[in-house]
């Protein structure tokens, strides 16, 4: 059941110095906070040592979206002004929904040069202050990306990425994501594999992140805020497995909001997670009840943000606070390259 609840519900204070900068290596070497909502506790643990928090049969679900440089510095034709081109999702073979900035100095008929084997042109504005762009190239526009365009870090990180990869979970393999669905990003070749070992079993979904996951609130009544629409695929041999899993009795942890948002939306009609692509703009806040979902892998998310929302949705808005205000006081590491959080199910 839900009920009014306020943007303010869901702020805390953090300080700048929390939130980290550079990744940590190697990436299992994250701490890792395991809440426990059944009774309140909480534990200071690493990430190496998630396997003592899972047993035989348990299924995680991974979002393997990767990241593509969709950010590009050009130039309007027009006058030379700098304009910041950020993809978002692709429509057509040339066409993207793009955020561009500063926006208002780039209108419908613009075009933006990036060098002189890629430009755009500025088609049409979107309900969410976004543009449709048409790109016009010589070659393999993907090859051209990837030698002009750099990773879209998120604002707050200021520290020059030395490797990409670093931006990518190690099992990313789908091309599409405007941001790396950054749970993921503390799970090492070796720790996959000592999970696989304990009988831990592997399934994989895709949700290309875009502007829904990382768009701000700008409603005090959060039911009042509209998501974005992402693209989500939940293949055949995943839905099979957490099939198999929900008969069985056994768990579904979703590493990541990503995983969170694509399981539960593929089972909004029949409470089930059914196989297929489509678009999503679930927005999952408390009072909404999980069909799928049983324990949960998530980092540390803005204040305010939709995905903190999402975490007090399963492991109530209280603890989930207390549990920042924890980290905050014990000096976690926040955000996109920060420590991780393993929240145990409430039943």
């Amino acid at each position: 059941m839900y009920y009014d609840i306020n943007i303010s519900d869901f702020d805390y204070d953090l300080p700048e110095e929390r939130i980290a900068q550079t990744p940590i290596e190697p990436r299992d070497t994250a701490r890792l906070m395991v809440l426990n909502p059944k009774d309140g506790t909480i534990e200071h643990r690493h990430f190496y040592e998630l396997g003592a928090y899972l047993q035989q049969g348990d299924v995680l679900i991974f979002n393997d979206t990767r990241v593509i440089p969709a950010r590009l510095i050009g130039a309007r034709s027009q006058t030379g002004g700098k304009v910041e081109v950020l993809l978002l999702r692709q429509i057509d073979k040339d066409q993207w929904e793009a955020l561009v900035r500063p926006g208002k100095k780039v209108r419908i008929g613009s075009v933006i040069r990036f060098g002189d084997e890629l430009s755009c042109e500025i088609l049409a504005h979107t309900d969410f202050g976004g543009r449709i762009v048409r790109f016009l190239y010589d070659g393999v526009f993907e090859e051209i990306l990837d030698r002009l365009g750099t990773m879209p870090l998120p604002p707050y990180i200021h520290e020059k990425l030395e490797d990409r990869e670093r931006y990518q979970t190690i099992y990313s393999r789908v091309n599409g994501s405007a941001a790396a669905p950054t749970a993921g990003l503390h799970f090492t070749e070796s720790l996959m594999q000592n999970l696989r070992n304990m009988g831990v079993q592997f399934g994989f979904v895709t949700l290309h992140v875009g502007l829904g996951t990382f768009r701000p609130v700008h409603v005090d009544a959060i039911e009042d805020h509209v998501m974005h629409r992402e693209f989500y695929s939940v293949p055949p041999e995943t839905a099979a497995l957490i099939q198999a899993a929900k008969k069985e009795g056994r768990r579904v942890i979703a590493v990541g909001t990503t995983s969170i948002r694509t399981l539960e939306a593929s089972a909004a009609q029949t409470g089930n997670v059914e196989a297929g692509a489509g678009w999503t703009d679930i927005f999952i806040y408390p009072g909404y009840q999980f069909n799928v979902v049983d324990t949960v892998i998530t980092n540390f998310h803005l204040p305010k943000s939709t995905l903190i929302m999402l975490i007090s949705a399963f492991a109530g808005r209280d603890f989930t606070l207390e549990a920042y205000r924890i980290a905050v006081k014990e000096e976690y590491r926040f955000f996109s390259f920060g420590d991780a959080m393993l929240i145990q199910s409430k039943g």
